[in-house]
C-alpha cells in the first residue's frame, strides 16, 4: 500500500492501540459513499497482530496480508507481508531480529542493522495497519517520538477531540497528526483511553475509512479534520511566504524569453505584487524601487506550468518549491477543489494558481470517483453546464465514459467554448476519439494503445498498462498507420499530454533506483528515497524486463517524434508534484527537444493551451508577476531547473530553501538570494 499511496495520497497512516476487541473491521469508502475496500486488524494472541487489506478504485489497487510479532515496547520482533501491488506485481517482504541484528529482505531491498529495543521497522510495502502499530508503540513508550528502522523518527501530537454517540455507546476520539514519514503530515482518528484504537482515517476529497457501523459520522469528522488541517496550513502560509511591498527591482538578470525560447542579455526588471512594470537594459534604472534583488546574471524565467496534476492542500507546496506557479488540475473532488481555489485566492495556503479541468466519468465497476459520474447524454450536458458556470476551461473524459455519447458530448462542450480531452474511453481508439472531437489526449499509453487494441479490448483494466509495456517495443514508427495517425493529430491540432515521468513505472524493477528521481533522491527524507526503489509492474523474468525497458524508451522517442512533427505537447506529470515536472522536462530533452524548447513547452506553450496567455507564460511588461530565479542555466543543462532559488507569484515571495527545509528536503541552492531594502536616498536614481 505504501508504494500506492506515497505519490498519489501522501503516505496515509492509521492507528491501532490497545484493542477494544480481538478483531476490528473497517470499511473504505470513496467520497461519494461507494465502498472501495476494507481493512481488518486482529490480535490473535499476545503480541501477534494480523491484518488484511484490500482496496480497488479505477480498476486497480493493492491487496495485502500481514503478520506482526511485537516486543513489549511495541517494536517489531518479526514482520511479513504477502500480496499484490496496485499494478499487480508480487509483494513479499520479511523482517526479523536475531542476536541484536535487525535484517529485512524484499524484492526491492535486503539489508541489516544493529537493533535497539523499541525501534519499529518501516517496510517497503504495508497496509495502514503498520501505522496503527506505530501508535501503539508511542503509547507504550509514553513518548511523542519513536525511532524508526532503517532510519528516521516518527512524531505525533493530538490536534482535536470530539465525542460520538450510537445508542447507549459513547466514544471519545481524537485527531492525531504524525510527521516523519513522507513529505506531509498524516492524520487519523483514534479512540482515547486505555483501550484506544483506530477509529477513522479521512483523506479529504478522496477516501474515508471508518470502523464499521459508524459511517453516519464521516461528514462531521471530515469537517472537523478539514478545519484542523486548515489552521496548520494557514500558519505555514503566514511563515513560509512573504508579501511583496511596493516596487521591486531585479537587476542583472538574464531573461528566458519563453515565446522564442531564447535568453536575453542581462536586464533590469521592475515589478510589484501584481504586474511586471517594465524591462530595461542593465545600464538603465528609470523607476523608483523600494527593494532590490541582484540576480548576478542568473536566469529569470516565467513560472512553470504543470498541465496534469491532481492537487491537494499539502502537495501544492511541492509544486511551489519547484517553481511551478500554475497547475491544471485534471480530476478532483469538485467540492474540495472549489474550497482550495477560494483558499488560494485568499492567500490562506501555499499553492500555485489553479486552472480547473472538469472530470466526467461513466458509471461502471471500474469507475474513478473524481468529478461527476454520468450514465446518459443529458447527465453529461448538465455536468458540462456546471463546470462552465464554475469557471472550468476544459472537460476531461475518463475510461468508463459511454463511447456512444462521446461525439455529442464533445460537440456540446465546444458550443460553450470548452475544450475536451482525457483518457480514451474503453472500446475506442485515440484515432476515434480525435475524429469525435477530442482536443487533447492524456498519457502516452492512451495514445499508443490506438495501435494495440481490438474492439474487444477493455482498457479500463490493467491492460492499458501491460499492453503498451509488452508491445510498443516492436511498433514501427515509420509505418503508414503511425504516420497517418500523427498527421491526424497535427491536422486537428490535438494536444498530447505524455506524462512520461508517471509511466516510468512500467519498466522499473524492484531494487532499481527510479531514473526519474535519481538526481533528487539524495535530497529526500530516507523513507521517500527508499520508495524510489520500489517497482509496480509484474515483471517475471529478465526478457520481460528488457522488453518493458525498450517499450518505455520508445514512448520517449514517440514524444520527440510528435513534437518534431508539429503536434503540440504539454508538460504534465500525474506523479510526485513539482519535482516530477523537472523530470518530465528532462525526458523531453532525452526525446530530442533542446532544453530551451522543453522550457518553452512548460511556460509559454502551456499558458497558450490553458487559455491564460494574456496574463501568464512570458516575462513582459503588463503580465502578471509570476517569475522564478534559477541558480544555474537550464537552457544549457536541463537538470539546473531543479535549482529554484526564488519564486514570485500572487503578490508573494517564496523561498524554496525554506520550504524544503520545512518538509525535510535538503536544499538544492547553496547560497539563496537576498532581498535588499533600498535606502530612501536611493529611490530617485533615474537613468544610470
Amino acid at each position: 500500500m505504501r508504494r500506492y499511496i506515497l505519490f498519489f495520497l501522501g503516505a496515509l497512516s492509521i492507528s491501532f492501540g490497545a484493542l477494544a476487541a480481538q478483531k476490528i473491521k473497517y470499511i473504505i469508502l470513496m467520497e461519494n459513499g461507494i465502498q472501495a475496500g476494507f481493512q481488518t486488524i486482529e490480535k490473535r494472541k499476545p503480541n501477534t497482530v494480523v491484518t488484511s487489506f484490500d482496496f480497488k478504485e479505477n480498476g486497480r489497487g493493492p491487496t495485502y496480508q500481514e503478520v506482526y510479532q511485537l516486543d513489549d515496547l511495541g517494536g517489531f520482533k518479526s514482520f511479513q507481508i504477502k500480496g499484490t501491488s496496485e499494478m499487480g506485481s508480487k509483494v513479499e517482504e520479511h523482517f526479523q531480529i536475531k542476536n541484536g541484528i535487525a535484517s529485512w529482505h524484499s524484492s526491492a531491498e535486503s539489508a541489516s542493522k544493529p537493533f535497539s529495543k523499541g525501534q519499529v521497522y518501516i517496510p517497503m510495502d504495508s497496509s495502514w495497519g503498520l501505522n496503527a502499530l506505530l501508535i501503539e508503540a508511542l503509547k507504550k513508550r509514553r513518548s511523542a517520538t519513536l525511532p524508526l528502522l532503517p532510519s528516521g523518527q516518527l512524531k505525533m501530537q493530538s490536534i482535536a477531540r470530539t465525542s460520538l454517540k450510537k445508542g447507549h455507546r459513547q466514544l471519545h476520539i481524537e485527531l492525531l497528526m504524525q510527521t516523519g514519514l513522507g513529505l506531509s503530515p498524516q492524520f487519523f482518528w483514534a479512540t482515547t483511553g486505555a483501550k484506544a484504537h483506530l477509529f477513522a482515517v479521512i483523506l479529504p476529497g478522496y477516501s474515508l475509512m471508518i470502523e464499521e457501523g459508524w459511517q453516519d459520522y464521516l461528514t462531521e469528522l471530515n469537517q472537523k479534520q478539514n478545519d484542523a488541517e486548515k489552521k496548520i496550513l494557514q500558519l505555514r502560509a503566514q511563515t513560509l511566504q512573504k508579501n511583496i511591498e511596493g516596487i521591486v527591482l531585479i537587476k542583472n538578470a538574464r531573461i528566458f524569453q519563453s515565446d522564442t525560447a531564447t535568453v536575453s542579455e542581462p536586464s533590469n526588471i521592475y515589478f510589484n505584487k501584481d504586474y511586471i512594470l517594465g524591462i530595461y537594459p542593465k545600464e538603465q534604472l528609470p523607476l523608483q524601487a523600494g527593494f532590490e534583488i541582484d540576480a548576478k546574471n542568473r536566469l529569470l524565467m516565467p513560472g512553470l506550468f504543470d498541465m496534469h496534476t491532481h492537487i491537494n492542500r499539502w502537495s501544492a507546496l511541492y509544486s511551489m518549491t519547484s517553481g511551478v506557479t500554475s497547475i491544471r488540475d485534471m480530476g478532483n473532488s469538485n467540492r474540495e477543489l472549489q474550497e482550495m481555489i477560494t483558499e488560494v485566492n485568499a492567500g490562506e495556503i501555499i499553492s500555485p494558481r489553479i486552472i480547473a479541468a472538469g472530470f466526467i466519468e461513466g458509471k461502471s465497476e471500474y469507475s474513478s470517483y473524481d468529478g461527476i459520474l454520468i450514465e446518459t447524454l443529458d447527465q453529461a450536458k448538465r455536468a458540462i453546464d456546471w463546470y462552465k458556470s464554475n469557471g472550468y476551461r476544459h472537460i476531461k473524459i475518463y475510461n468508463s465514459f459511454p463511447k456512444e455519447i462521446v461525439q455529442e458530448t464533445t460537440a456540446y462542450a465546444h458550443t460553450l467554448g470548452l475544450t475536451v480531452g482525457g483518457h480514451v474511453p474503453a472500446f475506442m481508439t485515440a484515432k476515434e476519439a480525435v475524429e469525435m472531437g477530442f482536443n487533447e489526449i492524456n498519457h502516452i499509453n492512451q495514445l499508443l494503445l490506438t495501435f494495440l487494441v481490438t474492439p474487444q479490448t477493455d482498457t479500463r483494466t490493467l491492460d492499458r498498462f501491460y499492453l503498451p509495456a509488452q508491445k510498443i517495443a516492436d511498433l514501427d514508427f515509420e509505418s503508414k498507420e503511425v504516420k497517418d495517425f500523427i498527421d491526424l493529430l497535427k491536422t486537428n491540432k490535438v494536444v498530447v499530454d505524455p506524462t512520461l515521468t508517471a509511466f516510468e513505472f512500467i519498466q522499473q524493477q524492484d531494487g532499481e533506483m527510479s531514473k526519474a528521481y535519481e538526481s533528487i533522491a539524495p535530497h529526500m527524507p530516507p523513507d521517500v528515497e527508499r520508495s524510489f526503489k520500489v517497482g509496480s509492474m509484474l515483471i517475471p523474468d529478465e526478457a520481460t524486463a528488457q522488453t518493458y525497458k525498450k517499450s518505455y524508451l520508445k514512448m520517449i522517442e514517440f514524444t520527440g517524434l510528435l513534437y518534431r512533427s508539429g503536434v503540440p505537447i504539454v508538460a504534465g506529470t500525474d506523479a510526485l508534484p513539482g519535482f516530477s515536472l523537472h523530470s518530465e522536462l528532462a525526458l523531453y530533452v532525452q526525446a530530442g527537444l533542446t532544453p530551451s524548447e522543453a522550457l518553452k513547452v512548460a511556460s509559454f506553450d502551456a499558458a497558450k493551451i490553458a487559455g491564460v496567455e494574456r496574463e501568464l507564460g512570458v516575462i513582459k511588461s503588463g503580465k502578471l508577476s509570476d517569475m522564478i530565479l534559477i541558480d544555474g542555466d537550464p537552457t544549457l543543462n536541463i537538470e539546473d531547473i531543479r535549482k529554484v532559488d526564488l519564486v514570485i507569484t500572487k503578490g508573494k515571495y517564496i523561498f524554496p530553501n525554506d520550504l524544503n527545509e520545512h518538509i525535510g528536503i535538503k536544499p538544492f541552492v547553496a547560497q539563496p538570494t537576498l532581498i535588499k531594502k533600498l535606502p530612501a536616498q536611493a529611490l530617485n536614481t533615474g537613468l544610470n
